[in-house]
């Protein structure tokens, strides 16, 4: 089958089926609002959704819905049919300009943290024509915006927008004073490499924890990991392979550029990568591969887990964040050029972004906090908790010289003077990656590596995009006041690697000797989810974000209340979950067991004295694992339901959570993990480790 190009984007109403199906006119008024943000008129919205309607209808459609994305970390949709009445037992189809450009769906069940009270239920969805419409399972999903009656953001995606406005506004800024008058745009631009599991539905269905809480609350660490490397773009299994077609041919229908796939460093582990997008756009594309990933893992008998740590002792799943920023022209501001000016400017928007990382590394941080990724910072494949940039060796040496004013051996000059001498020629590739870097340069974009499988990337490309927009804006106002460009913009250069060179890294960032050394520097280094989000509420951080017209101080507020109140509540299903399945699964099991072995004992007594010694010995340390299994469940028990009366102070119940509740879950796991080592395999009830990692055949 011929499947591309013939069929790529055949479920998208994008630019080659607008320019096909709507008048001149009307296409080119849709562009204009597309590419300059211009207000779109009801006549114009009226002949897009008619046009949209139609083309729907062709593919089988009866229903439209606003597909936006809440707080929630999904997206969200409800359905609507074309349906109208027309006279007392007919119906026509109809879908009107207003039907497009803005729903209302009710917002009192979203969460709001406290943007309004429940009994206010009113929410508006708004189109977002920057990102195309689609057909998912049948029914026409127009992306959109979702905000409270008063205006306020209850969703991802308009903080996001908003963003890359800012950023956008201050790059060209910067773009005039070198004299660029050509570019009209600067797209912030991500790439998403989505990590996952793959195992088998019979697996899953047999682990409550799988299902309730998207990971394993405890497991003996299997006989075999990761440790051969020989997972790791290894020769992919039928059945993945046959998942993989499926879900390419899925994603290319729905215009999403899903470019390269192969298996990841653990067992049942696997990645997609997408290829370069607008923000927005990545974004949207985003959450269709964990959609799409989840529907079709269920059509070949499998379950897709994008839980950030779905198994100890293996690596975890993490959605590294390739992010730059490129001009309308074509131009990628991280890309060093062949000229001075092109050197200078490449040079100007690098320490932006070192400084922006620098300075609001915090903000970084917690922009990638939940309970799930905290399990996974620091461990097998993942960056350390520790916020620092990788720029290889040649780029830092680069730096160096003209942090000191010291010749460089690869330059002509005898020292580089910004704007005046010429970079070395860098290939685009030309350090190593540095997989333990939370935050590398790779040539000519940036990878921020520290986001969780599961998390919407809207999360941290908000917070990079502005921050860097607040710095631009710094160098921007020195720049514009200054009476020597040239002389303004090497101090400004100069001064920003000397004030924060402490942020660049090149070395492993898992040798426990980078924690000290990252400690002295003044680096944070925040293991917790409580702890991040606390950056959310810090007044520096509400100015940058008002400065730049992304979010408000009520808006910020507002995020950390939803954010905390999430960790809590998935801490507590987690620790019930534990309780519920030691209880009814793990308990029972051991007792059953003990009573196995009394009985081959006494018989064994009867048979001969003394010929019992290995059989007491087992039992006598399953006796012992069990009592402290139950003290230790107990104490778990007691901590869950005091948790109660904290309940409505999010601040101290996630405390609570954070450091009563999940240390003693660690402990009742360190039990059950030594039971399973010993109890027989008949008397286990859950599938183990090695089971489940190796059930894809």
């Amino acid at each position: 089958m011929n499947f591309l190009p013939d069929n790529f984007a055949s479920l998208v109403f994008g630019d080659s089926v607008m320019r096909s199906r709507l008048p001149s006119d009307t296409y080119a008024s849709l562009k204009k609002t597309i590419s300059d943000g211009a207000p779109l008129s009801p006549e114009i919205a009226n002949v897009v959704a008619s046009s949209m309607k139609s083309w729907a209808i062709e593919h089988g459609v009866t229903h439209f819905t606003h597909w936006f994305q809440p707080m929630t970390g999904i997206t969200a949709e409800k359905h609507d049919s074309f349906i109208k009445p027309e006279g007392k037992d007919r119906a026509i189809m109809k879908f009107s300009g207003k039907n497009l450009i803005k729903g209302e769906p009710d917002a009192s069940s979203f969460p709001s943290g406290g943007l309004r009270a429940t009994f206010e239920a009113r929410g508006y969805t708004a189109w977002d024509p920057t990102s195309y419409a689609f057909i998912k399972d049948g029914v026409l999903c127009i992306p959109t915006a979702f905000c409270s009656y008063s205006g306020a953001a209850l969703d991802k995606k308009t903080p996001l927008l908003r963003s890359m406005e800012a950023v956008e506004r201050e790059s060209l800024r910067i773009l005039r004073l070198f004299g660029d008058t050509t570019a009209k745009r600067v797209i912030a631009e991500v790439g998403a490499e989505q990590e996952y599991f793959l195992i088998d539905k019979e697996m899953y269905d047999r682990r409550p924890d799988l299902m309730n809480t998207g990971r394993t609350l405890f497991g003996a660490r299997p006989p075999k990991g990761q440790e051969l490397d020989d997972h790791y773009f290894g020769a992919i299994k039928k059945r993945v392979k046959d998942f993989m077609s499926e879900l390419d041919r899925e994603l290319w229908a729905l215009g999403v550029y899903a470019k390269t796939e192969h298996n990841e460093a653990a067992p049942g582990q696997h990645e997609l990568a997408v290829v370069y997008s607008s923000a927005n756009v990545a974004t949207d594309a985003n959450q269709l591969v964990m959609d799409r990933m989840r529907t079709v893992a269920a059509r070949h008998g499998l379950v897709c887990l994008l839980h950030e740590k779905p198994f100890s002792y293996i690596a975890g799943s993490g959605k590294h964040n390739n992010w730059s920023l490129s001009t309308d022209t074509g131009i990628n501001l991280f890309d060093p050029g062949a000229t001075p000016r092109e050197n200078a400017q490449f040079l100007l928007f690098l320490c932006a972004v070192i400084k922006s990382v620098d300075k609001y590394q915090e903000l970084l941080r917690a922009s990638v906090a939940t309970a799930s990724n905290d399990h996974r910072l620091g461990g097998d494949e993942a960056p350390p908790a520790i916020i620092s940039v990788f720029l290889g060796d040649e780029l830092t040496r680069v730096l160096d010289s003209i942090e000191n004013g010291t010749s460089y051996e690869d330059c002509e000059a005898s020292a580089i003077e910004v704007g005046v001498s010429v970079l070395p020629n860098f290939a685009k590739d030309h350090s190593d990656r540095n997989r333990t870097s939370p935050f590398a340069f790779t040539g000519n974009k940036f990878e921020f590596r520290m986001p969780g499988a599961s998390l919407s990337v809207a999360e941290p490309n908000i917070v990079i995009n502005t921050v860097t927009a607040e710095t631009l804006s710094e160098f921007a106002d020195m720049l514009e006041k200054s009476v020597d460009f040239s002389g303004a913009l090497n101090s400004i250069i100069k001064d920003t690697i000397k004030n924060h060179r402490r942020i660049i890294f090149n070395g492993n960032g898992y040798d426990e000797a980078w924690a000290k050394e990252a400690k002295a520097r003044g680096l944070s280094d925040i293991r917790s989810t409580p702890d991040a989000l606390r950056a959310l509420i810090k007044d520096e951080t509400a100015a940058v974000f008002e400065h730049q017209r992304v979010l408000s101080r009520k808006e910020l507020l507002s995020r950390y209340d939803i954010m905390l109140e999430n960790y809590c509540k998935t801490v507590n299903i987690e620790a019930l979950t534990l309780i519920d399945m030691t209880n009814k699964y793990i308990i029972p099991s051991a007792l059953e067991y003990e009573c196995e072995l009394a009985k081959t004992i006494k018989m064994k007594k009867e048979i001969s004295e003394g010929a019992y010694k290995a059989e007491g010995r087992l039992l006598e340390k399953l006796s012992s694992l069990s009592d402290e299994l139950s003290v230790r469940l107990d104490g778990l028990t007691e901590a869950t339901d005091a948790a109660k009366a904290v309940k409505d102070d999010h601040v101290a119940l996630a405390d609570t959570f954070m450091n009563d509740i999940l240390p003693k879950m660690e402990r009742v796991r360190e039990i059950i993990d030594s039971l399973e080592l010993i109890v027989a395999k008949k008397y286990w009830p859950l599938p183990s480790y090695d089971e489940i990692l190796y059930s894809v055949k």
